[in-house]
């Protein structure tokens, strides 16, 4: 008799069973929803290593950090940034940053970012130059050059060229990349000199002057010099003195 009652219990458990099992799940505690990821920030990506603490300032002082900050977080293209450490800027020459006026060290800040995400094996294979965000004064691009070999690439401004070492950061869409050296542009350091066909034309007045001149002294007949005249006359005088002679002899 109780082995027939025990059926009968759990058959009037199951019901309890369904009222009670939603309340339990929801007092079981649930896995923590993914915090939200914030926007990019490339002043907080360079503080975390602790050693580009110059190159922070001048992204700073020239608000290419900024420029950066906005079109990472609402463009396609992602960007690429070259950061010189702390020891690049020392190792300049002394007087190199001082000599800059200050658009050229927004272009010196500008010339160490790509408008594109470039990983390091893209970095390996890009076609050169490639183009900065760094413009000359007619809005002409300035361009860096690399070369890859053995899992190794080197970026050369023309002027410089140094070895491109840890990634700071490598997921799209920035890229953050070590250099041991700051890339001075070529556009720095080579003085260009104008060229003869640079060269302003004579005028027409000029022109036309030198031209008078010239046919004014093709007319002239240039003067015979003084020793001239004096061989003349005495070839005349003597000519003269053996005809006489001749006469008297034949008269």
């Amino acid at each position: 008799m109780a082995q027939r009652s025990l059926p009968l219990i759990f058959l009037s458990l199951i019901p309890l069973f369904f009222i009670l099992f939603p309340q339990i799940q929801a007092q079981s505690p649930t896995a923590p929803a993914p915090a939200p990821t914030g926007p990019i920030d490339i002043f907080a990506i360079l503080k975390k290593p602790g050693q580009y603490n110059t190159f922070i300032k001048f992204l700073n002082e020239t608000q290419v950090g900024m420029q950066i900050n906005n079109q990472v977080n609402n463009s396609n293209q992602g960007m690429t940034v070259f950061a010189p450490s702390d020891n690049a800027f020392t190792n300049l020459p002394g007087g190199t940053l001082n000599k800059l006026n200050d658009q050229q060290k927004v272009q010196l800040i500008q010339y160490h970012v790509l408008p594109k995400f470039y990983s390091f094996d893209d970095l390996q294979t890009v076609s050169n130059p490639v183009r900065t965000q760094a413009t000359g004064p007619k809005g002409e691009p300035f361009g860096l050059n690399f070369t890859g070999q053995n899992n190794q690439v080197n970026v050369s401004s023309g002027a410089v060229e140094t070895n491109i070492y840890n990634a700071i950061r490598k997921d799209p869409p920035l890229a953050v990349y070590q250099l041991d050296k700051v890339l001075i542009p070529l556009e720095f350091t080579d003085a260009k000199t104008p060229s003869s066909d640079n060269a302003p034309a004579p005028s027409n007045d000029s022109a036309k002057s030198g031209s008078t001149a010239d046919k004014t002294k093709a007319k002239e007949p240039s003067p015979a010099p003084n020793g001239a005249k004096r061989i003349n006359v005495g070839a005349f005088g003597l000519v003269s003195g053996v005809f006489l002679f001749c006469m008297g002899a034949l008269s």
